[in-house]
C-alpha cells in the first residue's frame, strides 16, 4: 500500500509500505480521509514518538470503509463506513485498529466530516468530563479556542449547559467561537488579554481551564481558577518550563492534571468512544453539534497541510482526502 512517510530532512513523501494485517480484535480500514493534528507535526520532528507497537506512520484519526475484520470482531462487517481513533497510521491507504476504537460514521456525514471527529471530540470529552469533572452551570476557559479540540470543547460546553470563554489569535477566530457557543473571549495579542479573562469570571474564577499552551500560561491560569478549580494541560505549545506559586495550589485546593490520549489503554479508549457514541453522536444527527473543517487537501499535499497548521491561521480541522486530488 501507499503511505505518507517522514524523510530524514522531515519532508513528507508517498512510498510503498507493507499493508497491515489485523489482529483478531482489529478491523482493517480502507482509508478515505485522515485528520491532521498538531501531534503529527511534533511526531514528524521527532518529539512525539508513537506508543510501543503502534504504527510509525503519522495520523491519529481516519474515516473509511471496513476492508477486513479480525476473527474476534463482532460489530462491523466488510464495507461498513466507520471513523476511528488511532495510535498512528492514518496517513495511509489502509490502517488496522482495535474494533473498540471505531464508530459508525454519523448519518449524512461525508468521510471528510467524519475524519474530523474522533481525535478532537475524544480529547475534549476526556478532559472536560473525565479529567475536569465538568458539571452543569460550570465556567470553562478554553485556550486556543479556534483549534480542533477548542471548537469541539466549546460545543460540548454549550450542549451540557456550561459557559465557555476562549482565547484565540484573531478577531475572526473569536467571532467563529461565538457562533459555536462561546460566551466571551480574548485575543492573545490584545493589551488587556489577561484582564479580560479575569473580568469575565470576577469575583470567583473558572471551574475548569483546558490548556494546550503550557509554559508561561501556568502562573496566570492558577490565578484565574476558583477554589477547587482544575487545570487540564493537554499540550506544551509555549514550552515545558514554568514557575509555580505553590501557595495558590494549597490555599485554593487546585488540581493540575497532565493529560494525553494517545498512550491510554485500548480498553480506556473503547470506553471513551462508547461514551461519545451515546452522548455526542446523537447531537451530530440533530445538528446541535457540528464538525468544523477549515481545509481539505489530497494525501499528496500532506506537507502543504502541515504548513497550513503551522501557520496557526486555521479554525477547526485540516483533512487529507482521497477525493481531493
Amino acid at each position: 500500500m501507499k503511505a505518507i512517510v517522514v524523510n530524514h530532512d522531515y519532508s513528507l513523501t508517498s512510498e510503498e509500505v507493507a499493508t497491515p494485517v489485523p489482529d483478531p480484535k482489529e478491523i482493517l480500514i480502507k482509508v478515505q480521509c485522515a485528520g491532521v493534528n498538531r501531534a503529527d507535526l511534533m511526531q514528524r520532528r521527532g518529539f512525539y514518538p508513537p506508543p510501543p507497537g503502534a504504527s510509525k506512520i503519522l495520523g491519529l484519526e481516519c474515516a473509511g470503509t471496513v476492508a477486513s475484520i479480525g476473527s474476534s470482531c463482532k460489530r462491523y462487517q466488510v464495507g461498513d463506513a466507520v471513523c476511528a481513533l488511532l495510535p498512528g497510521g492514518g496517513y495511509a491507504e489502509y490502517v488496522a485498529v482495535d474494533e473498540g476504537s471505531a464508530l459508525p460514521i454519523p448519518a449524512g456525514f461525508s468521510f471528510e466530516q467524519a475524519a474530523s471527529l474522533p481525535e478532537v471530540f475524544a480529547t475534549a470529552w476526556l478532559n472536560l468530563f473525565d479529567e475536569g469533572a465538568l458539571e452543569k452551570n460550570s465556567t470553562v476557559l478554553i485556550h486556543a479556542g479556534a483549534s480542533g479540540v477548542g471548537t469541539a470543547a466549546i460545543q460540548l460546553c454549550r450542549a451540557y449547559d456550561s459557559r465557555a470563554c476562549v482565547t484565540v489569535g484573531s478577531q475572526l477566530k473569536l467571532k467563529r467561537c461565538f457562533e459555536l457557543g462561546a460566551v466571551d473571549g480574548s485575543v492573545r495579542t490584545a493589551e488587556d488579554f489577561w484582564d479580560r479573562l479575569e473580568s469575565f469570571t470576577s469575583p470567583s474564577g473558572y471551574d475548569v481551564i483546558l490548556d494546550p499552551v503550557g509554559g508561561h500560561y501556568l502562573e496566570k491560569n492558577l490565578s484565574l481558577l476558583n477554589p477547587k478549580g482544575r487545570l487540564i494541560i493537554i499540550g506544551l505549545m509555549s514550552g515545558s518550563k514554568a514557575n509555580v506559586n505553590l501557595s495558590q495550589l494549597l490555599m485554593k485546593r487546585i488540581r493540575i492534571i497532565g493529560s494525553t490520549l494517545r498512550n491510554r489503554s485500548l480498553s480506556r479508549k473503547a470506553a471513551l468512544m462508547s461514551r461519545l457514541e451515546k452522548e455526542v453522536w446523537p447531537r451530530f444527527a440533530s445538528g446541535e453539534i457540528v464538525p468544523v473543517v477549515e481545509a481539505i487537501y489530497s494525501f499528496s499535499q500532506a506537507q502543504e497541510a502541515h504548513e497550513l497548521m503551522e501557520s496557526n491561521d486555521t479554525i477547526g480541522k485540516i483533512i487529507l482526502s482521497k477525493k481531493n486530488k
